[in-house]
């Protein structure tokens, strides 16, 4: 009889203890973030680069004990810049993969096309780096919005190229070569917006296919214009064709363009021909703070690119920042439930220290752009990668983290 009860004893704690484990390991369970965009191709720069920065964050926060005492998990999809498969991947990853949430987008058409079932679905999404304006609108008429984003938009990179072209380099003739896709044909139109503010009308604008590999008859256009300088919008592979358009006709005048200008496809293939090349930056790959230095060198030392450069630094950056301000509201929230998250990231309580800046209350209801108008600065090709194009910008990028703390030292909101 002893034996006997001991023996039951004995079963009655192994399955206590199974349970005690199984509760340990549902409680363990990984929240699983979606990360897509284009690891293939002529936007693979862009989208490795993304990647590889959130890859940074994620391990980090793990190390740490991930978020709710639970470890981060990437579910990667190469989206390939198309949107059809964007659409097919937003579907998978909502309905076969159950994420909390989604991070990436590089292309504005692949968002555009792709956001609207992570919108059905009440899943947050976090673009963090394709910039065409109407990306964080796209649900206006909508009563709640699930769509962020912590990248310079349209809106404030085609002014500052307006500025920097016309008001602070004085160039009169404008010339606007665009690509065809949403963010070229969004982006030449803000630019235009821009342009009218100041009183100019382009002298030429010209418009360019994905894989084009010959400018001629664009160029030609623009210079028998008498265009003085070259505003851009689109992607590195078409832009190096563009610089080596000109060598060609032997016309060389200054190209001013959105961020894509920093793309390590666009510098290499560009040659020397690219050198002078200026664009909008939210992030150049220098140590300019503490927060830089450390996000540089873990990424140098950990994926080892070619000749120690970041094929997209700018990428890389916001994507680390975007895995922080989701990880943050998630906390927040207590939960991964979706409305929460979203509630959470619009009223975020606590600052997040970035690699971009200190993200202090970055969201509101109304407000779905992280990224302000006093955060870019101006970077320039230089000896084949994009160096601070002003003094003062360095000097910027070194203050730009501490833009929400008053001279009393108390934390404001960045409105």
């Amino acid at each position: 009889m002893p034996n006997r009860f001991a023996k039951l004893a004995s079963q009655v704690a192994l399955a206590a203890a199974v349970l005690s484990l199984s509760g340990l390991a549902q409680a363990a369970d990984p929240i699983k973030i979606g990360v897509s965009g284009p690891f293939t191709g002529g936007s693979s720069s862009m989208g490795v680069s993304m990647r590889d920065g959130v890859k940074l964050a994620v391990e980090e926060i793990n190390k740490a004990g991930g978020v709710l005492g639970r470890p981060l998990q990437m579910v990667e999809r190469d989206d390939e810049a198309k949107n059809e498969r964007g659409v097919q991947i937003a579907q998978e990853l909502i309905n076969k993969e159950k994420v909390t949430a989604t991070v990436g987008f590089i292309n504005t058409g692949v968002a555009l096309a792709s956001q609207r079932f992570y919108q059905e679905a009440k899943i947050p999404v976090m673009n963090n780096v394709a910039t065409g304006s109407l990306i964080t609108h796209q649900f206006d008429d909508q009563p709640e919005n699930y769509i962020f984003r912590n990248a310079a938009h349209d809106s404030i990179q085609a002014p500052m190229i307006v500025e920097e072209a016309v008001t602070r380099r004085g160039f009169k003739k404008v010339a606007i070569l665009s690509d065809s896709t949403n963010y070229g044909q969004l982006g030449r139109a803000d630019l235009e917006k821009a342009l009218a503010l100041k009183g100019v009308k382009a002298v030429a604008i010209e418009k360019f296919n994905i894989k084009d590999v010959d400018m001629t008859a664009q160029l030609l256009k623009a210079k028998e214009a008498g265009a003085d300088v070259v505003l851009t919008y689109g992607i590195g592979p078409e832009l190096a064709q563009i610089t080596n358009g000109m060598t060609k006709l032997g016309w060389k005048v200054p190209m001013v363009g959105s961020w894509t200008l920093s793309m390590a496809n666009y510098i290499d293939n560009a040659g020397p021909g690219g050198e002078g090349a200026r664009m909008p930056q939210t992030f150049i790959q220098e140590p300019t703070t503490p927060k830089r230095n450390a996000f540089i060198t873990s990424y140098l030392r950990t994926f080892n690119p070619k000749n120690s450069r970041i094929d997209s630094p700018v990428s890389a950056a916001q994507g680390y920042d975007s895995i922080y301000l989701l990880a943050a509201a998630i906390k927040q929230a207590n939960s991964t439930d979706g409305p929460k998250i979203k509630a959470a990231l619009e009223d975020l309580k606590t600052p997040v220290d970035g690699v971009v800046t200190t993200y202090i209350k970055p969201f509101t209801a109304k407000d779905h752009e992280a990224i302000t108008a006093n955060i870019p600065v101006f970077g320039e090709v230089k000896g084949q990668r994009v160096v601070y194009a002003y003094p003062a910008d360095q000097k910027k990028a070194s203050e730009v983290r501490m833009k929400d703390v008053n001279a009393s030292g108390a934390l404001t909101g960045k409105k």
